[in-house]
């Protein structure tokens, strides 16, 4: 019922309401899994209460008897009742700023710390027993004791003609909790981690990972076991070797991919699941963060007839997003388009997409040389990694062929070196590339809440920014509001940099120069930098300056 239940035990005994002796007469006389408070108020040597009020005077809490409170009739439209009965907590009072909420146990750190995440509210903690808060939980929400009630906004996780287990239901319903409330979140992977003594339940939330919750270790099996049923394709019985699978899920009117990933560790199984929403199909370059003369040039660069253009920047900087934008932009009915990926992300209605299966030779360079067979307008490589894939695409954008591609370098220069380093001739390069994107991703500022903030002395110098052109610029920060779960922001965009390959630069190319200097020439012919685009998106309110500092480098 309580955590730290030695400390509680010495608070109970300073306050005088039993003596140390009798309770270690109580711990001598347990049997079964009933711990020493329990035994005590089953005894009746002490209530509920006043262990309630011993927990709220140790932690500063006020204790609120919630037999006699009046709930307003909308508090619990602010928590949803799975979130309530996963951290046995229930909504008192809004006045506005911040949300009082009751928790049962003021000692548990770790619901103090989550539940504000997940609400995404700001709270006032104050204590009440196990047994008013229940009460109060089921007479507000219904009488259901399972993880979550029904699942929400549509999203099905039980096959259809499936039959369930009686005793897997709870389970079942709280792999929907944690599916829906991800979604709900704008979540984009979702990792559920066995740590020594609990399973820890995390999402990422624009780049950033959020703890959302802890679970008993012991529902780490079935909470397992459940994910691979839904893949299909995952062993219940394999949990030595990493295994990968995939998951569809239907959520209203919207179509849902999670790519399941299980890897083995110290404590038990560790499941990441990535969420593909296809609904970023539809998202043009100005969604992806291209000011409109960048979007300008970098649109005449992707209707080329020929050449190849690469998107560069780290794991997880939007490549894959980015070129699937181009192919939104370009895909038009006379033209063909074929793309090999590993793996396929998302369908594209009017593309012929082909997935990489090497444990039957089905390489990127073996795709690649059957789909220049299908006589294609423009070609989409999910990846240049070997040089085999990088002379075929380089090749091909040689002989008539728009190639896109996506390359792991810092900058838009340092492709050229990377090529060269892969094996590609550095004449082929300096003939066939005809711009280089780099690309970051940063948080954009919530429209809802962000507010005006001068930039600091620090600010301006490492942004490299004057007062006069600050002081004439919508320069915001982030606040926090309901709409983006008190993070001050909602979503993200790119910083780009566009690295265009033009006769000059192609002549350096072959003159083998270096990637700082073909960084320095191109920055004197015009190109400009990720920390000088984050800049001008800094000035326009788009992002803060801290977000462009934390993923750029200085020029």
């Amino acid at each position: 019922m309580y955590s730290n239940e030695d400390y509680l035990l010495e608070l109970i005994a300073e306050s005088g309401l039993i003596s140390p002796d009798e309770i270690a007469e109580t711990r001598a006389s347990l049997t079964g899994s009933q711990s020493a408070i329990e035994k005590l108020i089953s005894d009746h040597r002490l209530n509920e209460e006043q262990v309630a009020q011993v927990c709220a005077q140790s932690s500063s809490m006020d204790f609120v008897d919630l037999s006699s409170h009046s709930f307003s009739p909308d508090i619990f439209e602010a928590v949803s009742e799975d979130v309530a009965r996963r951290f046995n907590a229930v909504p008192v009072y809004d006045d506005g700023m911040s949300l009082m909420v009751a928790i049962a146990d003021p000692l548990n750190f770790e619901v103090l710390d989550t539940l504000p995440h997940v609400i995404g509210r700001e709270i006032t903690p104050v204590c009440a027993t196990p047994s008013a808060i229940t009460n109060a939980i089921n007479a507000h929400y219904g009488g259901s004791t399972d993880y979550g009630g029904d699942i929400a906004q549509g999203v099905s996780l039980v096959g259809e003609g499936e039959k369930v287990d009686p005793d897997e239901a709870p389970v079942i319903k709280l792999v929907s909790s944690i599916l829906t409330e991800a979604l709900q979140m704008r979540t984009s992977d979702i990792h559920i981690e066995p740590l020594e003594t609990t399973l820890r339940v995390r999402y990422r939330v624009d780049g950033k990972l959020v703890e959302v919750a802890n679970h008993p270790k012991k529902l780490l099996p079935a909470i397992i076991a459940r994910l691979k049923v839904m893949s299909g394709t995952m062993s219940i019985a394999e949990k030595r070797l990493p295994q990968d699978g995939r998951i569809q899920l239907s959520v209203g009117d919207k179509e849902v991919d999670l790519r399941v990933s299980s890897v083995p560790s110290n404590h038990g199984e560790s499941i990441v699941m990535r969420i593909l929403d296809k609904s970023a199909l539809m998202l043009g370059l100005p969604e992806l963060g291209f000011l409109s003369d960048d979007q300008e040039v970098f649109q005449n660069y992707i209707t080329l007839p020929d050449g190849i253009i690469l998107v560069t920047g780290p794991t997880g900087s939007g490549k894959t997003t980015t070129l699937y934008g181009c192919l939104n932009y370009i895909n038009k009915p006379d033209r063909k388009i074929i793309t090999v990926e590993d793996p396929v992300e998302y369908e594209m209605p009017g593309i012929n997409q082909v997935m990489v299966k090497t444990d039957i030779g089905m390489t990127f360079a073996a795709a690649l040389r059957a789909m220049l067979r299908q006589a294609p307008n423009i070609i989409m490589v999910g990846e240049i990694r070997d040089a085999e894939t990088a002379n075929i695409a380089i090749n091909a954008s040689l002989t008539g062929h728009l190639v896109l591609s996506t390359l792991h370098t810092n900058d838009a220069p340092s492709a050229v070196a990377r090529l060269a380093d892969i094996g590609v001739k550095r004449f082929l390069i300096a003939s066939a590339l005809r711009a280089v994107l780099a690309q970051r991703l940063v948080r954009k500022l919530c429209q809802n809440c962000k507010q005006p903030v001068p930039l600091t002395d620090k600010e301006m110098r490492l942004l490299n920014i004057d007062a006069s052109r600050a002081f004439d610029s919508t320069i915001c920060g982030p606040q926090g509001c309901d709409q983006c779960r008190n993070l001050g922001y909602r979503g993200r965009a790119g910083i780009f940099e566009i690295f265009a390959v033009d006769e000059e630069v192609g002549n350096m190319i072959n003159d083998n120069l270096t990637s700082p200097q073909l960084r320095k020439r191109a920055r004197e012919l015009g190109m400009r930098t990720m920390r000088e685009d984050g800049i001008r998106k800094v000035l326009a309110g788009m992002t803060s300056a801290q977000e462009v500092l934390a993923v750029s480098n200085a020029d």
